[in-house]
Parts: C-alpha cells; sequence; structure tokens
C-alpha cells in the first residue's frame, strides 16, 4: 500500500524502566512485530520516559510537531485504572481527531482473549499528520493490540500525512482489503442469525454493472460553515450557522483548546511578578545564614551549669549587622550587638539592653566600657536565631503552580536564599487588531466624516490585557477587504501566540473574520455565537501555525464584538481564563478552570433579567458599613455604550429568567477589579 517506508516511534511509559532501562521488554517486542510485519515500516524512534503528563507531552509533540513528523507513535503503558496510569490523560490534549474505530478494534481483539480488557482505557487519534495509538504495558497485552490493528495502520497514516483520499480509495473496499492483507467473512459469517436482513444490503453496491452512492470524503465538522466573501451579499447566510453554546461550554472548549504552557527561565526580579513557577523551588541557602541576634543588646556566654549573669562586665567587642569578622567571646565578657548581626564565636545567649545599665566608659568618653547585667535569669540561646530556624537549606519555599504575587513576598523569598533565575511558565504575547473600513485612529485630529468610528476597543482591550501582566503587541487597524484582513493575521500569526480582534463577527457582508480564519487561513471556527447579553457574537477559533523553528503550532484567535460593552465583557469571561491556563494557572471557576473571582452581591437596586440569554450587568461594588459585598448597576446596559464600563469593577451574572432580581437580594458577580469601601 506505502510507496515508502512509514516512520514508527515508540514511547515506553514506566517509571521503573525509565531509572533502569534494562527492565523494559515491550519496547523490543514492540520493534520486532513492526520488522515481522513486513518492510513498510521503520522503527525511527524509541524512548522510555517516567509515568509523568509532562515527559509524554514532550517526546510526543517532538516526534509529532517536528517538520518531517514520525507517521505512527504508539506508547506503553500508564492506561489502566492506577492512580499513576496517566497517559490517556496526557495524549488526549494533543490529539486533534480521535480515531475510536481503532480503540474499539483493539479492545474487541483482547476480549476474545481476557475479559480483563475492559479494564484498559486505550486512547488512538491523529496529532497534525500523525497516528498516536496508547497499548497497555504488559508485552503481550501490547504486542496482541498492535498485531490487531497493524494491517490496516498503514492506510490510515498515508491519510493523516494528506494522502489524496480520492485516489488512495479508487479501487473500492476490496482493493484496499487486499492491500491490507486481510479480508471480511461473509455476511453468514458475520451474522448466521440475520442473513435474510442485511446481505442484499451489504452487496448491492457491487451489482448492477458498477452503480455506486455517491461518497462525500469529508465530514461536515471539516468543511467551511462561515460565508463565501467572493459570492456576494445575496448568498450570505440569513442565519447563523454555528450553534449556540452556553458561556459554560463556551469557557470549557476554549479551555480544552488552549495550548499546553511552556517554560522559560527568567531571572529573580520585579519582573517575574505575574508568572506561575513550573518547578518546586529549593533553597540554595539557609536563612539566617548565621547565628543571629533578635534584639539590641550584649551578647554573653552562658554556662550550662547555671551560672548567675547577673553582675558588671565589659564590653570586649561590638557586633553590628555588617559583613565582616567579629572576635571570639570569652566567659566574663560581653559584645554590644544590634539585631540581626552574628552573634561572636563562643557566645550563647544575647542580654536585652532593657535589661541592663551603663556602668563606665572609655577614656574619650565615646565607647562602653563596662555594662551591669541586671537579671540572673538569662537562658542559653535566649534571644537567638538559630541557623536555618526560618529556611533550612534545600528546603522547598515554593511550590510548582504557585503565582508570583505583586505583594513582593515570593521574590523576597527567592532573593533571601540566593536564587538569582526560576523555572517558570511562558506568558503568551498578545496582539490585538480592530477591524472595519469606519474605524479610524481615536487620536486623528479633526471632526469625523460621515460613518466613521473612532477605535475605543484597541486602547481599551490593550489597558485591560496589561492590567493582568502579559505583553501586548498593537496589530493595528485591518480594513474589511479579504486580502488585507489575510495578510494582516499571517503577519500577526509570526509576532504573537493570542490574537484578539474586535468587529467583524456579525452578520453583515462585510463581516470577513469568519470566512478568513476558516477559509483562507485553514482554521478551526470552534463556535461562533454564545447565548449571552452582550456578546452574542464572541467567535473563538484556533489557527495551524508552521513556527520558525519548522513546528507546527495552534494559535487562538478570539473574534470578539466591535461594540464596546460587549467586546469588554467577552475578554474578562473567554480571553482571560485562555491566557491564565496558556501560562500555567490553575484555578475554580464555573467551568473549572482559572478566571475572574466569583463573589456573591447584595443589590442595592432592581436588575430586570433577559427573558432568553444569560446577561453580565456591569456594575460598581463596594464593601458597605455591613462588611457585605454591595452592587449598583452603572446605568443603561446597551453594548455599544461605552459609558457603562465607567467605575465598573464587576459583573453581575443574571440568568435568564425574565423576572426582577429586588433590591436587598443576593445574586452572583465576577470581579475585574479592586473593591473599595463604601
Amino acid at each position: 500500500m506505502a510507496s515508502h517506508r512509514l516512520e514508527a516511534g515508540i514511547l515506553i511509559i514506566s517509571d521503573t524502566a525509565s531509572a533502569d532501562n534494562t527492565l523494559d521488554k515491550t519496547g523490543v517486542l514492540l520493534t520486532e512485530t513492526f520488522i515481522e510485519s513486513g518492510e513498510q515500516w521503520s522503527v525511527s524512534a524509541t524512548k522510555i520516559v517516567p509515568d509523568s503528563i509532562l515527559h509524554i507531552q514532550e517526546v510526543v509533540t517532538s516526534w509529532s510537531d517536528r517538520e518531517n513528523p514520525i507517521n505512527l507513535i504508539i506508547t506503553s503503558g500508564g492506561t489502566g485504572f492506577a492512580k499513576k496510569d496517566i497517559t490517556p490523560e496526557a495524549i488526549s490534549p494533543l490529539i486533534d481527531r480521535h480515531a475510536p474505530g481503532l480503540v474499539h478494534a483493539m479492545l474487541a481483539s483482547s476480549l476474545q482473549i481476557t475479559p480483563f480488557a475492559m479494564m484498559a482505557r486505550p486512547l488512538a487519534g491523529v496529532r497534525k499528520n500523525t497516528i498516536i495509538v496508547t497499548l497497555p504495558g504488559s508485552p503481550k497485552g501490547a504486542k496482541e493490540n498492535l498485531q490487531s490493528i497493524l494491517r490496516l495502520l498503514p492506510h490510515a497514516c498515508l491519510q493523516a500525512a494528506g494522502g489524496d483520499s480520492r485516489s488512495m480509495h479508487a479501487g473500492g473496499v476490496k482493493k484496499l482489503e487486499k492491500e491490507a492483507g486481510i479480508g471480511r467473512k461473509s455476511s453468514t459469517e458475520q451474522r448466521p442469525q440475520h442473513n435474510h436482513d442485511h446481505n442484499h444490503s451489504h452487496s448491492h453496491g457491487h451489482s448492477h454493472g458498477g452503480h455506486t452512492v455517491p461518497k462525500a470524503h469529508t465530514s461536515a465538522s471539516d468543511r467551511p460553515v462561515s460565508n463565501d466573501p467572493q459570492a456576494g451579499p445575496t448568498h450570505r447566510y440569513r442565519e447563523s450557522p454555528y450553534r449556540m453554546l452556553s458561556v459554560d461550554e463556551a469557557t470549557k472548549l476554549i479551555l480544552q483548546k488552549t495550548p499546553s504552557p511552556k517554560f522559560t527561565k527568567v531571572t529573580v526580579d520585579p519582573s517575574l511578578v505575574g508568572y506561575i513557577l513550573a518547578e518546586d523551588v529549593t533553597a540554595n541557602e539557609a536563612v539566617p545564614a548565621f547565628r543571629a541576634s533578635i534584639v539590641d543588646g550584649y551578647a554573653i556566654v552562658v554556662s550550662r551549669k547555671g551560672t548567675n549573669t547577673k553582675g558588671v562586665f565589659p564590653v570586649a567587642s561590638v557586633s553590628h549587622a555588617t559583613p565582616g569578622e567579629v572576635p571570639p567571646l570569652t566567659p566574663g565578657q560581653v559584645a554590644r550587638i544590634t539585631t540581626g548581626a552574628p552573634l561572636p564565636p563562643g557566645a550563647t545567649s544575647v542580654v536585652m539592653v532593657e535589661d541592663t545599665v551603663l556602668r563606665s566608659m572609655t577614656s574619650d568618653g565615646k565607647e562602653e566600657k563596662e555594662v551591669e547585667i541586671l537579671t540572673s535569669e538569662i537562658e542559653i540561646d535566649e534571644n537567638v536565631r538559630e541557623i536555618g530556624s526560618d529556611i533550612q537549606a534545600g528546603e522547598v519555599i515554593l511550590r510548582k503552580g504557585d503565582r508570583v504575587s505583586v505583594t513582593g513576598g515570593e521574590i523576597g523569598l527567592l532573593a533571601s536564599v540566593g536564587r538569582s533565575e526560576v523555572l517558570v511558565y511562558k506568558k503568551p504575547v498578545v496582539g490585538i487588531l480592530s477591524t472595519g473600513d469606519e474605524i479610524i485612529q481615536h487620536d486623528r485630529p479633526g471632526p469625523l466624516r460621515l460613518g466613521e468610528v473612532r477605535d475605543c476597543n484597541r486602547p481599551t482591550v490593550t489597558a485591560v490585557v496589561k492590567s493582568w501582566g502579559y505583553q501586548v503587541v498593537d496589530l493595528g487597524i485591518a480594513k474589511d477587504t479579504p486580502g488585507a484582513l489575510e495578510t494582516t493575521l499571517r503577519t500577526a500569526l509570526r509576532r504573537v501566540d493570542v490574537i484578539i480582534t474586535t468587529g467583524g463577527v456579525s452578520m453583515g457582508e462585510l463581516d470577513l473574520l469568519k470566512p478568513t480564519i476558516e477559509r483562507s487561513l485553514g482554521g478551526t471556527i470552534h463556535f461562533g455565537r454564545v447565548a449571552m447579553k452582550p456578546g452574542k457574537p464572541t467567535t473563538f477559533a484556533t489557527v495551524p501555525f508552521k513556527s520558525n523553528a519548522g513546528a507546527w503550532e495552534e494559535r487562538c484567535v478570539f473574534s470578539l464584538p466591535g461594540n464596546p460593552a460587549s467586546a469588554v465583557v467577552s475578554l474578562h469571561l473567554f480571553v482571560l481564563p485562555s491566557l491564565y491556563a496558556a501560562s500555567g494557572m490553575v484555578g475554580q471557576d464555573a467551568s473549572g478552570g482559572p478566571g475572574l473571582p466569583r463573589v456573591k452581591v447584595v443589590l442595592d437596586e432592581d436588575v430586570r433579567c433577559d427573558a432568553k440569554r444569560e446577561e453580565y450587568q456591569r456594575a460598581a461594588v463596594k464593601v458597605g458599613g455591613d462588611g457585605r459585598l454591595r452592587g449598583i448597576t452603572t446605568g443603561g446596559q446597551r453594548s455599544s455604550r461605552i459609558g457603562s464600563l465607567k467605575a465598573a469593577n464587576a459583573l453581575l451574572c443574571l440568568p435568564a429568567s425574565g423576572g426582577t432580581i429586588r433590591k436587598g437580594e443576593s445574586v452572583e458577580a465576577l470581579l475585574m477589579g479592586m473593591v473599595e469601601s463604601g
């Protein structure tokens, strides 16, 4: 079937085998299975990794996303029900299109051997141009599963690699079966009790002089559903072809399609704020690194025999909180010491200055000569901070997934233990684009011409995204022409990780974003309508993109409505969770992912709910005198009214009930900004 050898990669997933590769028996057995199947397979890559989602995903993506990808990736191990069996969870987010038929074939074959096959959780599918199949960890089970599908895998791999489906199927199913070296059972063998019902229908397509039923070679989900700009306004949709999703459905879909976070090392300095740690961080050194005084006073040697510390003592030296050598202290002497300064060698304790009096000075009157200690109750180690009493060397001080906050506590902690750099998740770079012939720069001098609109969306969205801590690239204004919009977006794909556009997503003949993404860029529109108010036309898509390194990646594109209030609401509800997820942040909002904090707010006015759609009304929320959060809307909530965003720090989450929520009743709200006291 294949005119050239297909490449296979074998990934063994096992904690024990990754620690000692001599324990792996499955990899060798699977390699032999490929060799025995014929000359069409070449095992070009093998690797053993522990039961780690990140390790698994790194290997799979390095094999599938390179310039010349491996045709078939076989994994073995981690498909059971044990807690450490996470292979399906690691592979599932990487798959673009699932292949349930392969899974069914493997399970059906295994169930004929043992009923315990139902305890497996196999997965199969396509990532870009590569077929991925997960096999069990046992050598016997892995070989049996592979053998059950191996003869048909060359055909699947050629299709996944972009082969011409029409020419491949030209000879019909019988030809394909012959090439694969398999044959179908007769209908009587397949269904001995029902051959009278099904025999004719199965043979009809192969009789009557070669007459065949026309067959589509793409599924409906693979075909563009956006307007064809070349067809003109008379052929545009009168109703949106996109299914209406709920806000929760849309958010979950976004999180599923958001690319996994990447790693980078960054310097420990104030620019670290907002990053999520991608590793557990340990202390390079102890804090404190020396025995230090916790008070201003006098270091003293206290005998373990309980010698009286009361009396007059000569001041032998001074220890300040500055680097340098401190002379040793012997019994019968004291050393003046400041808070945080190191204890002299030999000192056991520190007497507070409040428990002493000056008895004599040096001849020049500038230094203390003798002091009297007024108490005999000083104990060993009193007023002393021991080495490592705050942080031990090697201690984990911050965990993977911790966020470096604006309060500075995490940066101070890292600096205190000598960490100069840490591994973090990269923050995506965000490009912001306005679209529309009517849009002009907001600061262009002179009056507006008829139909012109100043661009308030781009500066507004830019300000919000920057406040979240992300780098923004200004992509300008794109005109409503297919070529101009496509060129702008293609250029943007090389400059940024996420694209946010406003405008051009409604039903007008010049609303070109959806067709440009889908027809010109080969992207996938995952949804084009959301049952919410404002923001119904909000669109989310992913676009395949080949990086400068030659690897295929996915870029998220958020196309927000052109009305300012709609754009800002959609920005907070949909873009923020995706940026957080791409930055390595985890959290719990209604969709199970990171997003705005959700709180209960007492209304200070009656609020009417829309009858058909969930509504997110802009509101000002403050802390009332009783300590409860209280909210009031910012006035008219029309989607085009930019004034509704003034002073708004929250979105009231109103159900689609058509009723009224009365003053004094509570509703959920999403906090967009800081809350002040009323």
